[in-house]
């Protein structure tokens, strides 16, 4: 079952791009085309392991969703002009097949157009990118999340809102010529090279590449660089792609493990796409001669020009980096990203020594973008390396790994950080220390929850195997700095008071010298108004959970922390409405924002909320959330009302009145709840920040 499973995957993965484009240009519906691909699997997901695994998966992917798609047109009222089209284009087909241009029955521009289909100019940029990644690439919305360093919830509204876009706005099934072709081609090289990376590096599984992902991006690039001849980056990113793709079969050992460039068998990279992509370079050159832009190379060309000096140096020894080094600067003047800038820092490492690179690399220790990318501590890691830092480096290899999502990746930089030797005894580390603080007994639910949310932070960024003996004031201060350095008030001084209790618990010096206490506004949150509240209620594809959290706030004008403290044994489903202030939480009308300075130790700003003395009162609701109750609650009779996704690990049991007895849940919390709203709200946002759930109470003229 698990082979058939696997068979499944990787035929999907190879022609799901195929199909839905196929599909597309019958039906004329690129999430229609979708879904109807989605069926086939499904279909083959039921059969294959009953009926065994067909000699050509692809092709009965394709053929089974192709009937799909004849079922549906023949359901649908355009069933005789439909019928007429594919029969005027099937005619065709035959004509061609039996021609001297003959072909097969796909067309093989159909992903093309379905690639300027994903990009078209009706769509935000990032949008086109996530859609056409899904759609061409066959990619998760968690695999794309990571291209893009965003959250998964995000991706999956940019597709669902896309695909809706392209059908509201009748976008034609074609591919663009003229002015046309030139505005949206830039989105299409990004779109194409990302597919190149996920299949060259794959951001999670256990394989460090997906070949057919290389192989469909240089089969696209090559289509492309047919379709506009005279543009320089089409011919750049082919070159780039067909050399970097040269290496695929050096660029891991007997087991699958990475090989990093420098110790690569040269003897092993593929001189035809080596001799591919220097041709494709002097094409570009040609164009970049005789086109309108100056003679100024462009990102991918200087990208495969850096490409180029690899190729031709015999072994790692000869490399030109001080070359690499300049057109690494060139790059970054032309697309000055993070991830530009650490590709900069180690090609100046290998030029003018790692002291230069370490230089280079610490000034990126605070780029948000970069603060949960492994390649970061990697990177760093091997420069302590060369220096003879190996306790540092050790730490930083440790927390690259934590940080690696590939299976691949994650077992070489345990192996790097194995191979420095164990360890000097240091006395307590960070994730060691940390776990022990949190398991306190004289600790809260809330409060561990507010302090967890801190210290995991600390952990991602500096490594569970940081010594608490070298933890620094800096280095908390550059954490705040990157993770928190937008947040508000109320959060920033929640989060060093959560800090401040560990290093005291610890015996540390103050840990917060650098970080000064904020003072917020006071003013309330302006709530949404009518036109923002519609954008919230037509987000696509909302959790049930999220949808009746979210209606209950705004239809009861109640606290957050109150309805979140709701249990089911409190509703009274027939009159719309709910006993608060009986179970674990603030009291109705309460937004206090859990473990914000409450909890044993927490120093300043602590308060006594003890449930004991809330009073009851009552939280009311309308239609919209009686509509979406009973369906949260799916015939449960007790526990909390809103529940967290997973159960909670062995490590930390919370207390009985958080726990749902009948699904071993426990309640969600306040940090989820309102994360989970910014992430959502945040293409609505203006400022991009996302909403607050405080957001969502009413006006008092609107009660």
């Amino acid at each position: 079952m698990p082979d058939v499973h696997r068979t499944v995957d990787a035929a999907w993965k190879l022609e799901s791009a195929k199909i839905v484009a196929s599909l597309t240009r019958m039906v004329r519906d690129v999430g229609l085309a979708e879904e109807l691909a989605q069926d086939a699997l499904v279909a083959a997901l039921e059969q294959w392991p009953v009926s065994g695994v067909p000699d050509n998966p692809g092709a009965w992917l394709t053929t089974t969703a192709k009937r799909r798609a004849l079922d549906h047109l023949r359901r649908s009222q355009r069933l005789e002009r439909k019928q007429e089209q594919l029969a005027h284009e099937l005619g065709q087909r035959q004509d061609r097949q039996q021609g001297p241009e003959a072909r097969p029955d796909d067309e093989p521009d159909d992903v093309l157009r379905l690639v300027f289909l994903s990009c078209h100019p009706v769509l935000p940029t990032e949008v086109r990118a996530a859609l056409t990644l899904r759609l061409l690439g066959g990619l998760t919305a968690e695999e794309i999340a990571r291209a893009f360093l965003v959250t998964e919830t995000v991706i999956t509204q940019r597709v669902a809102g896309a695909k809706r876009t392209l059908a509201e706005e009748r976008v034609p099934f074609e591919l663009p010529d003229g002015d046309h072709l030139a505005e949206r081609l830039s989105s299409v090289l990004e779109v194409i090279y990302l597919i190149f990376n996920e299949g060259y590096s794959a951001t999670s599984g256990d394989d460090l590449m997906r070949p057919g992902l290389c192989l469909e991006a240089l089969r696209l690039g090559r289509l492309l660089a047919e379709l506009a001849p005279r543009e320089p980056e089409v011919h750049g990113l082919v070159a780039l792609m067909e050399i970097q793709a040269s290496r695929a079969a050096a660029r891991t050992g007997p087991s699958g493990e990475p090989v990093p460039l420098h110790e690569q068998n040269r003897g092993r990279w593929d001189q035809l796409l080596i001799r591919r992509g220097f041709t494709a370079m002097l094409r570009a050159r040609g164009c970049l001669v005789d086109g309108e832009s100056g003679g100024t190379p462009g990102p991918y060309m200087l990208q495969a020009a850096i490409a180029v000096c690899h190729a031709q140096a015999r072994s790692a020894q000869d490399t030109d980096w001080a070359q690499i080094a300049s057109l690494y600067e060139a790059l970054a003047r032309v697309l000055p990203t993070p991830i530009v800038r650490l590709n900069r820092a180690v090609a100046v490492g290998m030029a003018h020594g790692p002291e230069a690179g370490l230089a280079l690399i610490d000034t990126l220790l605070t780029d948000p973008v970069l603060r949960d990318y492994h390649l970061l501590p990697s990177v760093r890691g091997d420069l302590l390396t060369r220096l003879g830092r190996d306790d540092e480096a050790r730490v930083e290899f440790r927390r690259a790994a934590s940080l690696a999502r590939n299976a691949a990746e994650r077992a070489f930089l345990e192996r790097r950080a194995d191979e420095l030797g164990a360890a000097a005894p240091q006395g307590p580390l960070l994730g060691r220390a940390a776990d022990e603080f949190l398991g306190r007994d004289d600790l809260d639910a809330a409060t561990s929850r507010s302090y967890g949310q801190t210290l995991r932070r600390l952990r991602r960024t500096l490594g569970d195997q940081q010594p608490l003996s070298s933890l620094t004031a800096d280095q908390v201060a550059r954490v705040f700095t990157t993770a928190w350095g937008g947040a508000a008030a109320a959060t920033w001084n929640r989060h060093r008071s959560a800090v401040r209790s560990f290093g005291a618990w610890a015996s540390l010096d103050d840990l917060t010298a650098g970080l000064d206490r904020r003072t917020g506004t006071g003013s309330a949150a302006r709530p949404l108004d009518p036109a923002q509240l519609d954008a919230v209620w037509s987000l696509p594809d909302l959790p049930l959970r999220e949808e009746t959290l979210w209606r209950l706030l705004h239809e009861s004008a109640a606290g957050v922390t109150a309805v979140l403290a709701l249990n089911v044994e409190d509703l009274d489903l027939d009159d719309r409405r709910a006993r608060a202030g009986s179970g674990s939480g603030a009291g109705a009308g309460s937004d206090i924002d859990p473990g914000s300075g409450a909890g044993s130790g927490s120093g300043e700003g602590s308060r006594s909320r003890s449930p004991s003395r809330s009073r009851d009162t009552w939280v009311s609701w309308r239609s919209g959330t009686a509509r979406l109750l009973p369906r949260l609650l799916a015939g449960r009779t007790r526990g909390p009302v809103f529940l967290s996704d997973r159960r909670p690990g062995p490590a930390r049991t919370p207390e009985a009145s958080d726990l749902c007895p009948e699904t071993g849940r426990r309640r969600l919390s306040y940090e989820r709840a309102e994360y989970l709203f910014k992430q959502a709200t945040r293409p609505l946002d203006p400022a991009r920040d996302g909403y607050t759930l405080r957001r969502l109470k009413p006006a008092p003229r609107d009660r």
